[in-house]
């Protein structure tokens, strides 16, 4: 039985793009689909798709108007930055790369749908796939101009905060779509694990995950300092009554999965290694946690915490900890310095309703914990949609607060009040 329609093809969509003259220029089209708010899959459905008679005729009916659509949405958000930081050349490129995608993917839209066309499409997609191979970089390079050239304030920070946090979730969404795509019916892109439908592993081994994200980090981190904590690994599956000892596995994409736990390895050895001595440097516990609902997984570690007062900064994608290295290949990153890991981290928890968390114990160390549904029918896709309410964001400014705070500018000083008072 084919799957259903109503994943695949979006009739309204369709029927209005019809009715309206199909020779709209570029602008105009984009306008157009920025009306459309883009269709949330789950993960349940991706797996549906790629194990029910998936076709790529299919997959292309949904994807030539998902993709334009989720591509126009951000665009229109692109285009409410602050005058400066649009002006950035790296921001510009970036610009150049979405406009150029966009042309590409409604160039498909009156052409007859055949086996050469679906070959061209495919071969389209991984073209944007690689034009946008470092957009997370270039954009991060305009912001860091726009600070060069300007100085970034509170407000234009907050905003440029808020857009990012959209702009690089609407990108794994987008690179979701085009990943599965190519994976399916892409020849050149087969997946050399027989067992994964796209990108999406239906039995991901969270341990393994763990272990492998831990390995490579811990190489990393060798290099840097001649030596690494241990890992200290436990694992409860609450969700099998009867047998505890089933092994821990969900729905979800390993590469995503990867991302994270690698980055906060990552920031944990490096405290862990600046905080002790080398010659007692204490293990990272991790526990993994099956439950009903959600899935956690804990890295505690001894690095000396942090302060409750630069928690919050270390989800900013203009913070870090570490010093501002050199522009480098990916293959020989520092340990840290770029300041986009655990922002980044946390939009791939959250692109499919999970999160992550940081308790700090200043004085002590740091638990990072990661939340993942269990459930693939909850594990939602999250992705930005434009719309006023979006828009009146860029064009707020902070409010004023009113709770005092013993930093507020603009008080009076206690002698000025007892000189009052007398």
């Amino acid at each position: 039985m084919r799957i259903s329609i109503r994943l695949f093809q979006r009739q309204v969509l369709n029927s209005a793009f019809n009715s309206v003259n199909i020779r709209l220029c570029e602008h105009e089209k984009l306008d157009f689909y920025s009306q459309y708010h883009p269709l949330p899959l789950s993960m349940q459905k991706f797996i549906d798709f790629g194990t029910k008679d998936a076709s790529s005729r299919d997959s292309y009916i949904f994807l030539q108007k998902e993709l334009p659509v989720r591509l126009a949405n951000i665009m229109k958000e692109i285009n409410l930055l602050p005058d400066n930081l649009l002006k950035m050349p790296s921001v510009a490129v970036v610009m150049g790369w979405y406009q150029q995608s966009f042309k590409e993917l409604i160039a498909f839209e009156d052409r007859t749908i055949d086996d050469k066309m679906l070959k061209s499409f495919t071969s389209t997609l991984v073209h944007i796939r690689n034009r946008h191979g470092n957009v997370v970089e270039t954009m991060a390079q305009g912001v860091m101009e726009l600070k060069d050239s300007y100085g970034i304030d509170s407000n234009t920070e907050s905003r440029v905060q808020y857009f990012l946090d959209r702009f690089y979730m609407s990108r794994i969404s987008i690179r979701m779509l085009i990943n599965q795509h190519t994976i399916l019916f892409g020849k050149k892109e087969k997946n050399n694990n027989p067992r994964h439908i796209g990108c999406i592993d239906p039995s991901c081994n969270l341990p393994l995950v763990v272990k492998d994200a831990y390995e490579n980090a811990r190489f990393l981190c060798e290099q840097y300092y001649l030596t690494a904590p241990q890992l200290d690994l436990t694992i409860k599956n609450s969700s099998f009554q009867d047998n505890a000892n089933e092994p821990v596995q969900i729905v979800y994409v390993p590469s995503h999965l990867y991302h994270m736990l690698f980055e906060l390895f990552k920031n944990a050895m490096r405290a862990v290694v600046e905080h002790h001595p080398e010659h007692s440097i204490p293990s990272l516990n991790v526990m993994i946690v099956k439950g009903q609902e959600d899935l956690t997984i804990k890295i505690s570690d001894q690095g000396g915490g942090i302060p409750r007062s630069k928690l919050d900064l270390l989800f900013q994608y203009m913070y870090s900890t570490a010093p501002q290295p050199a522009r480098s290949d990916i293959a020989s990153a520092p340990l840290a310095g770029y300041g986009y890991g655990l922002p980044l981290s946390r939009l791939y928890a959250r692109y499919f309703q999970g999160d992550i968390v940081l308790n700090s114990y200043e004085g002590f160390g740091t638990d990072a914990i990661v939340y993942l549904k269990v459930l693939s029918n909850e594990a939602n896709e999250m992705i930005p949609v434009y719309n006023k309410t979006a828009s009146k964001v860029y064009n707020r400014d902070i409010a004023v607060n009113d709770w005092s705070f013993p930093w507020q500018t603009g008080t009076r000083s206690m002698s000025s009040y007892t000189h009052h008072r007398r």
